[in-house]
């Protein structure tokens, strides 16, 4: 590889990293107040432990490259693959930043920690390389799909490999945790803590997301323009979706944007710019109806929604790709209905399956839930003993004068 393909996906990388700023500030302006810090905190600290735990286990165990054995080799070509690690780590550390957003305000920090530590080393990993890495199951030539249904299952950029997995482990661990103290039991404010946070959030999201798509080709002379323009119409048709089908939510709006992001990645490549506008604007809809119905109807406390928006709207991203990756279409080649509707069906599953089991160890070992007290009174206070509001806090007389 050449220096231009280098600093191509090092610039991708940078842009991912990015979009973790944004995962804090959305879930920072979605929680309560007393929450906030924590949010903040969480997001980089899972950052860094995945850096750590992926380097060490899960990007060998996706790709069987050890990039700790031969620094000196790994310098040839530019230190190419060093880059893609930083990338590739990137995606990793989605899934534990996912899942904050639903377990926020009533999950020990810690108990979270120790749960990215092994969805970085295996449980995401393992999906990963069955999709593109070196297990030859669902992404590979000569895999057990290409030889069921002439192709292997395609997703570019990681609706189902990322934002499903994130969403179905989420969901298990929410059910698990069970809801929020007073969440269905009187009167109990759900409201935006900060709508200016939240809206930042998302526009960091947004911004990053075209690096998370088009770097994913992972070389320069393989970029493509309509991945650029198929993020762009579909971010646009979740953003409309989610304003029209709340009636003017501005939560839902920006909400319903990334929602379309998510749901494109997977056929960004190949879909036609209309159908990404449609492929959008039908995740926004699922987004704003599957959040209510979730924590309305079936009274499950996602305090950020990222079941429906990453979970169900990833797996909608895996199947709208093989209804709309078709040339007749408009799309520029044929994928396979089923091995992409099978695809996505699968890696619910095993997501769901893998998160429930972990979490349950979890519960049953360390633990899961905050005490009642902690939870009143919030994560800020109780695990990092400061509020978010200096006006507020502890440090807000300044020093002590003798």
């Amino acid at each position: 590889m050449g220096q231009s393909d280098v600093l191509f996906l090092l610039l991708g990388a940078i842009m991912i990293l990015s979009m973790h700023a944004g995962f804090a500030f959305l879930e920072a302006g979605t929680v309560s107040y007393k929450n906030q810090v924590n949010a903040f905190n969480k997001i980089l600290f899972d950052w860094s432990t995945t850096t750590l735990i992926y380097f060490l286990i899960g990007f060998p165990l996706a790709y069987g490259t050890f990039l700790y054995l031969d620094a000196k080799a790994l310098t040839d070509s530019n230190g190419f693959e060093l880059v893609r690690f930083f990338f590739l780590v990137g995606f990793a550390a989605c899934i534990p930043a996912i899942i904050s957003g639903g377990v926020v305000g009533r999950m020990k920090f810690y108990a979270q920690s120790i749960a990215g530590v092994c969805l970085a080393a295996v449980i995401y990993p393992l999906c990963e390389s069955l999709v593109w890495g070196r297990i030859p199951f669902m992404g590979q030539e000569g895999s057990l799909f290409e030889s069921l249904f002439g192709t292997v299952f395609h997703d570019f950029a990681g609706s189902v490999v990322v934002h499903s997995t994130g969403g179905w482990i989420a969901l298990a661990a929410v059910i698990i945790l069970g809801p929020r103290k007073g969440r269905y039991s009187g009167s109990f404010d759900i409201r935006p803590s900060s709508i200016p946070y939240l809206s930042l959030g998302s526009w960091i999201l947004i911004v990053g997301w075209f690096g998370f798509n088009v770097m994913s080709s992972q070389k320069l002379a393989d970029i493509s323009g309509l991945v650029a323009i198929n993020s762009l119409m579909a971010m646009v048709g979740g953003c409309i979706a989610g304003l029209l089908f709340s009636k003017n939510d501005v939560g839902f709006t920006h909400n319903g944007a990334l929602a379309g992001l998510i749901a494109i990645c997977a056929g960004s490549d190949v879909v036609h710019p209309l159908a990404a506008l449609f492929i959008g604007a039908i995740a926004g809809l699922i987004f704003v109806k599957g959040f209510s119905f979730e924590t309305e109807k079936l009274k499950i406390d996602d305090v950020l929604g990222v079941w429906p928006l990453h979970g169900i709207c990833g797996t909608w991203g895996g199947i709208a790709a093989g209804m709309f990756g078709h040339q007749a279409l408009g799309a520029v080649s044929d994928l396979s209905f089923l091995a992409q509707l099978s695809g996505s069906l699968l890696g619910a599953a095993y997501a769901f399956g893998a998160g429930y089991i972990l979490y349950t160890i979890i519960n049953k070992t360390y633990g899961l839930r905050m005490t009642e007290e902690e939870e009143f009174n919030g994560s800020d206070l109780t695990f990092h003993n400061v509020e978010a509001n200096a006006s507020n806090s502890v440090f807000a007389s300044g020093p002590q004068k003798k």
